[in-house]
This record gives C-alpha cells, sequence and structure tokens, in this order.
C-alpha cells in the first residue's frame, strides 16, 4: 500500500474524514498511535496534514501526522465521555489567519479578544470581525471602533452584516487562495451564516433565531473545513464558552508588551504589580498611560497562565512518582518470585 498525504477536515467519534486529489476518505489512526499518545495533541485534529494507506471502499489508516505550522489548543473545562476532566483542546491546526468573531447585539467584549489571541500563539494573525453592525447606530459603532484601535492598534478590523450583507465583499477580497481560516466565537455570533455567505450556498445548517439580536440556539456542533472558489480553506467551530488558557507564557509576555517592558523596570524581580510602591506598571495604570480594563485583565490571564503551570508541575511530579510506585512493584514482585522459587 502506497503512503499518500491528505488533510484532516472533520472529526467524529474515534473517526476522520480526509481529503486528497484522490477524493474523500473516512480514516482511523492505528492501535499503535493511541497506544503511544501520551495527550490530546497526539492525535489528528482539524486542519493536519497526515499519510494514510488509502483502502477499499472509500476508508483509510492514518499512519502518522505531519509537523504542525501552528496549533489552537485551549485548556478545557468539560468533561469527556468517560466522566474525566480533560486537559486540552485542541480546536484547529496549521491555520494562517484566525478570525474572531463578536456579534455587536450582545457579545462585544475586549477582554474576551485578548483571551482568543492569547490561545493563538505567536505564528497565527488574528483579524477582529465586528458582526451584526446593523444593530447598532453609526455612533455607537464609531465609539467601538475607538476603544478597539486604542487597545489593539495593529488588528486588522471587519465589519459585516450578513442580513443586509454588509462587508462581506470586504471579507471574501480577504480571503487567499491555499491559505486556512479559521472563524473562532461565542455562540450565535454569526459565524456559520458569514461562511455560508462566502460559500454562496446554506450549505452550514443554522437554526431558527426567534429574534435577529442572537435569541436563538447555534447549531454547529463539530469543526468543519470548507473549499470556497477562490481556493481559499475555512475552519467553522463550534461556539466556544470559556477560553481558558493553556501554555501561553511568551504569548502574553507579547500580547501586553507595554505592561511587559515596563515590569522589567520594577525594582524587584518578583513584583506582583499589584501592591508595590515601586511598580512601575501600578505608575503607568494610576497615570493613565496603561488603560486600567486592559490592565486588569492582564492580571486575570496572568494569575490564570500561573495556575495551569503550577497543575502541569503538580501533573509531572504524580507522573514521576506512579512511576517509581509501579518500577518499585515490579521489583518486588520479581523478588517474591524469585524467593518463592
Amino acid at each position: 500500500m502506497e503512503n499518500i498525504r491528505a488533510r484532516v477536515t472533520s472529526e467524529h467519534k474515534g473517526s476522520y474524514k480526509v481529503i486528497n486529489e484522490n477524493g474523500e476518505f473516512l480514516a482511523k489512526i492505528t492501535g499503535k498511535q493511541m497506544f503511544t499518545a501520551k495527550s490530546r495533541e497526539d492525535y489528528p485534529a482539524v486542519g493536519d496534514w497526515v499519510i494514510i494507506d488509502e483502502l477499499p471502499e472509500n476508508q483509510a489508516i492514518i499512519k502518522s501526522i505531519l509537523p504542525r505550522q501552528s496549533i489552537i489548543k485551549r485548556k478545557y473545562g468539560d468533561k469527556n465521555n468517560i466522566g474525566e476532566k480533560s486537559d486540552i483542546q485542541v480546536i484547529a491546526v496549521n491555520i494562517d489567519i484566525a478570525f474572531i468573531v463578536q456579534s455587536l447585539g450582545r457579545d462585544y467584549n475586549l477582554n474576551r479578544f485578548e483571551r482568543y489571541f492569547a490561545i493563538l500563539g505567536n505564528c497565527i494573525k488574528p483579524v477582529i470581525i465586528l458582526n451584526k453592525i446593523d444593530l447598532i447606530t453609526k455612533q455607537e459603532l464609531d465609539e467601538i471602533l475607538s476603544q478597539i484601535k486604542n487597545r489593539f492598534s495593529d488588528i486588522d478590523v471587519i465589519l459585516t452584516s450578513t442580513f443586509v450583507d454588509n462587508g462581506l465583499l470586504q471579507l471574501q477580497n480577504y480571503l487567499q487562495s491555499g491559505k486556512t481560516y479559521c472563524f473562532l466565537g461565542s455562540s450565535g455570533v454569526g459565524k456559520s451564516s458569514i461562511i455560508n455567505k462566502l460559500l454562496g450556498k446554506d450549505l452550514i445548517k443554522t437554526d431558527i433565531i426567534s429574534s435577529y439580536s442572537d435569541r436563538g440556539k447555534h447549531i454547529t456542533t463539530t469543526r468543519q473545513m470548507y473549499f470556497l472558489q477562490n481556493g481559499a480553506i475555512v475552519i467553522d467551530n463550534p461556539g466556544i464558552r470559556e477560553v481558558g488558557l493553556a501554555n501561553t507564557g511568551e504569548v502574553l509576555d507579547n500580547l501586553f508588551d507595554k505592561i511587559n517592558e515596563l515590569s522589567l523596570k520594577c525594582k524587584f524581580n518578583d513584583c506582583t504589580h499589584t501592591q508595590e510602591t515601586s511598580c512601575m506598571v501600578l505608575k503607568a495604570v494610576n497615570a493613565g498611560e496603561i488603560d486600567g480594563k486592559q490592565y486588569q485583565n492582564y492580571l486575570n490571564l496572568k494569575k490564570e497562565f500561573d495556575f495551569y503551570q503550577m497543575s502541569e508541575i503538580e501533573k509531572r511530579e504524580k507522573e514521576r512518582d506512579f512511576g517509581k510506585f509501579i518500577k518499585k512493584a515490579k521489583k518486588d514482585l520479581k523478588n517474591y518470585q524469585h524467593k518463592n522459587y
């Protein structure tokens, strides 16, 4: 059997849909891969390039995952199918640009943007989509754009409304052939509706909205890759309720670069930037040089990241202790067998 490259387009309870020039296949990983996997990140994810063996009846075996250029992941607090809490959820991989979608009906929040930026890492470019702009006045929209410019001066912003087809041409022109784009956001912000507009047909099922301003249900339940006519690739995602941070320490430093730069001038290396009289960050906040809400969000995200790091250390210590226990148990068993022999 020949080794052939393919790309994962969706995941379905232990199986994966993959696609290449030969068509679409329903693929599964090998038992060896499942046995050697140390975490969820060792399994295929939507966007992965994989090596497969093609089988009859459009079946395939995934033999290996090719190196990833980028990964979007979050700390996942929900329980898995055996009642245990999962650690990390891989959202998508090999993404060039991530569209962070918020609805101006009820969803708009600057701090949430920063959370999404934090999980993108340093390899994925973020772009803000403000959807349902027809729900607010021009004056309100101008105020929101001013807030975004003051806080995220280097982030592109696209204004859309699927109700009146506003901004969709600008979004289409933004998408380039061969690039992969991921849509992220809460439930009901209009991600699937935007992608349907880009596809030119209602390929993604969306629930009936009782009122346009997000009173309905969001129906996307799985991650799915779609191919646009111009050659661009887009990934739709289920709504994310909580954007938990994983290993994003360096990203936080880059995201809050001004705070990080000032922290290097603090008198104490372990300055918490919360109460120290010689803290340069606090002085900047009090002087209005750093936005107070951004500063509070920085503290929250930093605390969350530090807690995650501590949890990782404790988990590794437990793994080492368990490994020592197994080693000792085997040694004791061997000695017992030798003695009784």
